[in-house]
């Protein structure tokens, strides 16, 4: 018998979440590294890059590899032979920790979760509850298995109930290759097969913090039907071209994992889980000797990445940018900007929707502007704005008619657009911009200052003006609509 007190158990998820905010799981890194080299499309590899140098400022100036620090899972198995002591649950002990980890003043993680779903739709402000599972099993330790994943990638997950004939790998890359890049590729794709509804999402989000083992797999060749379907999953799925970002590569994913469960015989529940860049996951043991800490990973499994910007590229005063000047971009052109720029995101949109429907003036002008769909980490020290990367923008996609008939330039996210809100940015002569998803850091670093400008009281979703220099973008839309989510994925397919 084993007594774990609840302190530790704290503690623990304290630490574990400040750790993996801030490092790459050092398999998924080296996986990364080695899809950079090989990638032969210039826009994948750039973006690829910008996620490896970003990575590696993170770890350097202990700092969240993405604004989006997450919704935390936790999977823990609590062996019969423990006892957790102390007058809280596991639940409450681990949500104590997570309060603690996002509101560290060290490292401030962003609060995402927002109570009363349905309606209110409040921040809790500290990213509790956590989403946790409780598994009792044989032993006397406790283990968890704790994550921190994105909207962006979350938001994709997919859940279908099969016939029993059909195949599964035709309906992972078929809805793969309608996911879009709003998930952050490269990544993993986790499938979880059988057992229940319920049971085939728990399946695919567990298995997601397995190691990722596909290099090997591929060294030794399948000595299994389910490492068969793995290998296949994972060569038809880069096989799709769409590549780092959506850009169009050839590395879509690192690897793909596959767990089953017996089911009913009527049933083939099949449930499909993307992991962003981020791969934000860590596993600990705690035995009643006390919190567990992880040794930081060596930062020589980071690789050096050239950040000198390239003097061919196109130069952009935003200050003094006109839709005369953007008839001259090109998709998959990159950019690096420089001026003032806006931030704001759904709920931001939301306010100026319900502030127009009023017949009210706006508190701010977006005449002749660029907009940034950001949301955030809050800066430390001497920072202008912490982590600052960018937010799908087909969440935007609703307002996008609204913000181009005040006058709005250009917009900046990440992943596609919709066909119908690509029309309408060229038919106003605008053009749709995308920073890399994963790479928060490196964008925060173009950000010279930052000020409050209205709706404070939305937080990290508050409009504020961002002052920059040197940011680099990818134009994705350009005035005349050729998209580069469409155009990239289409040149790297192989096969039909």
């Amino acid at each position: 018998m084993s007594i774990i007190k609840g302190e530790d158990i704290t503690e623990t998820i304290r630490a574990v979440l400040q750790y993996i905010a801030v490092y790459h799981a050092p398999d998924y890194l080296g996986r990364l590294a080695e899809a950079y080299r090989r990638e032969q499309s210039p826009a994948a590899r750039d973006a690829m890059g910008q996620i490896l140098q970003s990575a590696r400022m993170a770890a350097i100036g202990h700092r969240p590899v993405c604004q989006d620090t997450g919704m935390v899972t936790v999977f823990a198995r609590l062996g019969q032979m423990a006892t957790i002591s102390g007058s809280r649950t596991l639940e409450e002990c681990i949500n104590d920790g997570v309060r603690l980890a996002y509101l560290d003043a060290g490292n401030p993680l962003r609060a995402s979760m927002v109570a009363d779903p349905i309606f209110a739709r409040r921040n809790t402000r500290d990213n509790t509850p956590a989403v946790t599972h409780v598994q009792s099993v044989a032993g006397a330790g406790l283990e968890l298995m704790v994550a921190a994943k994105g909207g962006g990638s979350e938001n994709k997950a997919r859940y279908a109930m099969l016939t029993p004939a059909a195949p599964v790998a035709d309906w992972v890359v078929d809805t793969v290759a309608g996911l879009g890049a709003g998930w952050c590729p490269p990544g993993v794709i986790s499938v979880g097969v059988g057992g229940s509804a319920e049971m085939a999402m728990l399946l695919a989000k567990r298995a997601l913090m397995d190691e990722i083992d596909m290099h090997h797999l591929l060294d030794r060749g399948p000595q299994s039907p389910e490492e068969d379907l793995r290998i296949e999953l994972y060569q038809r799925i880069n096989d799709l071209g769409i590549g780092a970002q959506g850009l169009g590569g050839q590395t879509t994913v690192v690897d793909v994992k596959v767990s089953s469960y017996p089911t009913h015989a009527a049933s083939k529940p099949v449930a499909l889980m993307p992991q962003c860049a981020a791969n934000r996951h860590a596993k600990v043991t705690l035995t009643g000797a006390g919190p567990v800490y992880l040794d930081p990973p060596d930062l020589d499994l980071w690789p050096v990445i050239d950040a000198a910007p390239d003097a061919a590229l196109r130069r952009v005063d935003v200050d003094t940018l006109t839709r005369a000047d953007m008839t001259g971009w090109r998709a998959g052109e990159t950019l690096l900007l420089s001026g003032r720029i806006l931030t704001g995101r759904d709920a931001a949109h939301r306010r100026i929707a319900e502030i127009l429907a009023r017949g009210e003036p706006l508190p701010f002008s977006l005449q002749g502007r660029v907009i940034y769909y950001v949301g955030p980490v809050d800066p430390v020290g001497d920072e202008a704005v912490g982590p600052a990367g960018p937010t799908t923008a087909s969440r935007m996609d609703g307002y996008t008619q609204m913000m181009l008939d005040q006058g709005l330039l250009s917009m900046i996210g990440k992943a596609e657009r919709g066909p119908g809100t690509v029309d309408r940015i060229a038919a106003a002569g605008a053009t749709y911009l995308i920073a890399v998803g994963g790479a928060a850091v490196l964008v925060s670093r173009a950000i010279q200052s930052a000020r409050m400008v209205a709706f404070e009281d939305l937080g990290m979703e508050a409009v504020r003006e961002f002052h920059i220099r040197d940011m680099p973008v990818t134009v994705a839309v350009d005035g005349a609509g050729q998209s580069i989510h469409r155009l990239g994925p289409a040149r790297w397919r192989r096969g039909p």
